[in-house]
C-alpha cells in the first residue's frame, strides 16, 4: 500500500462556528489521536483528502511542516445529502505496528447456473502491519453450486495478516435459486398472513360459473 503524503494545517478554533469556516475554505476539520498522545487538530485540503479516501484503508502521511504523522482513517462524518467529508478522525500509526480494520470482500468468477450467491458479510476484520494494510480480498467463487459456501478461515491472507474473527464466520452462501411456482407460493402466503385479497380473476370466475352447483 502506497502512502499517501497530505499537507495540513494546526486548528486553533473550534466550535461550529470554526468549522464551518474551515468547510468554506474547502477544507475539512479532523483529529489525530493515538499512543496516548494528546490529539492534534488539523485543518485538510478537502478535495485531496476526498481522493486519497477513495482508497480503501488509505495510509496518510499527514505533514504538519515542522512534523509528519502516519494515520489510518478511523471515522469519516460525511453529509447525508451532498456526499461531501464534515470531519475525519485519523489515527496516528508507527511502522511495523499491528491495527485491526475492516477489509471488503470482493466475490470473483461466476456461480453454476441457477443458483443464487449471497454476500453474507461484505467485508472482514483482520489485524494487519499499519503499513501494509490489505485494501480488499478477492474469494472466487466459480464454480460453486446450492450448498456450497465460503468461511472466514478460506480467505488467503497475505503474510502478516491474520484473522480477528470467529474463523467459521460465514462469508458467501450458495442456494440453489426458487422456482417460478415457490416465489408464487412464498407471495400468495405472505398477502395471506397481511390479509390481502384480490378480486378474482376472469378464468377464475368463468371456472367457477361452470363448476356443478352443490346439491342440497
Amino acid at each position: 500500500m502506497a502512502e499517501i503524503k497530505i499537507a495540513a494545517e494546526t486548528r486553533t478554533e473550534f466550535g461550529k462556528g470554526a468549522a464551518r469556516r474551515i468547510r468554506r475554505a474547502d477544507k475539512v476539520p479532523a483529529v489525530l489521536y493515538g499512543h496516548g498522545s494528546d490529539p492534534v487538530h488539523v485543518a485538510l485540503p478537502g478535495h485531496q483528502l476526498m481522493l486519497a479516501l477513495k482508497n480503501a484503508n488509505a495510509l496518510l502521511t499527514i505533514d504538519l511542516g515542522s512534523e509528519q504523522h502516519l494515520a489510518i482513517p478511523k471515522q469519516v462524518q460525511r453529509d447525508p445529502l451532498k456526499g461531501f467529508i464534515e470531519h475525519a478522525d485519523l489515527l496516528i500509526v508507527r511502522k511495523g505496528e499491528k491495527v485491526t480494520v475492516d477489509v471488503r470482500i470482493v466475490p470473483v468468477g461466476e456461480a453454476v447456473s441457477g443458483n443464487l450467491v449471497v454476500l453474507e458479510n461484505a467485508s472482514i476484520t483482520v489485524e494487519a502491519e499499519a503499513t501494509h494494510i490489505p485494501e480488499s480480498f478477492e474469494i472466487s467463487i466459480e464454480g460453486l453450486a446450492g450448498g456450497d459456501q465460503i468461511l472466514a478461515k478460506d480467505i488467503e491472507l497475505p503474510e502478516g495478516s491474520s484473522l480477528a474473527v470467529d474463523e467459521d464466520l460465514l462469508i458467501v452462501n450458495v442456494t440453489a435459486a426458487p422456482t417460478e411456482a415457490q416465489l408464487e407460493s412464498e407471495l400468495a402466503e405472505a398477502e395471506a398472513e397481511a390479509g390481502i385479497e384480490h378480486d378474482a380473476t376472469d378464468a377464475e370466475e368463468a371456472a367457477e360459473a361452470e363448476a356443478p352447483a352443490e346439491s342440497e
